[in-house]
């Protein structure tokens, strides 16, 4: 069995790239929230739910979108053979910091339910899985920093061991001072024209616009 990384992409405050290349940059270093409203604009889902998502989750949902953008997978089973595993180094922190402040704030006490919800990493999780009808393993470790040899050995075993064929995998973090994403589609190959590169360690090492 070969796995090959056929798709990646990447945001961060310089822009959105797909396979090294850029699909929309941050020309006027735009703060996150700006930017990401531009990025969406620009790429233009159609999805509304976009806008009530907190900032971990758009995150994601972003480059997920243009990861998938020209390789929509294609699921033999509903979805429950592929996968979705990532890291992260700061949970949902902006999202519970918030619902923190509401909660202590005697004078004007009224914790949003809207806040609340997103007080867990498996929320973006779940907005991906519904998203792309992913209905497998679907798992966030948090890390200090990506750690690529765990999650190659997480995700090799999910194909070896229980007959994935696709699964999305890498890096989604957002904190008030740094946001960065960077995600790898890793499926069986049988054509290795598809292939951007064999899935392993070495290569997720590197950001995607470092692999020109």
């Amino acid at each position: 069995m070969q796995l090959g990384i056929t798709a990646h992409s990447e945001f961060n405050a310089r822009g959105l790239y797909k396979n090294g290349a850029p699909v929309y940059e941050n020309l006027c270093d735009a703060a996150f929230d700006e930017f990401i409203r531009e990025a969406y604009r620009f790429i233009n889902p159609g999805y509304a739910k976009f806008y009530k998502m907190d900032e971990l989750c758009k995150l994601a949902f972003l480059a997920a979108e243009i990861l998938l953008a020209d390789r929509k997978i294609v699921s033999m089973t509903d979805g429950s053979d592929i996968a979705l595993v990532l890291g992260n180094k700061h949970s949902s922190i902006a999202s519970d910091r918030r619902h923190f402040e509401a909660y202590h704030d005697r004078e004007n006490y009224f914790p949003s339910p809207a806040v609340f919800v997103y007080t867990l990493p498996n929320i973006m999780m779940g907005e991906l899985c519904i998203r792309h009808q992913i209905s497998g393993e679907n798992a966030c470790f948090v890390m200090d920093s990506m750690q690529t040899e765990f999650l190659f050995r997480y995700v090799q075993d999910l194909f070896i061991n229980e007959n994935y064929t696709h699964c999305i995998t890498g890096w989604v973090d957002y904190s008030a001072d740094h946001y960065h994403a960077a995600l790898w589609l890793v499926e069986k190959i049988n054509d290795d024209s598809r292939m951007i590169n064999k899935f392993e360690p070495d290569y997720m090492h590197l950001m995607p616009t470092q692999h020109g």
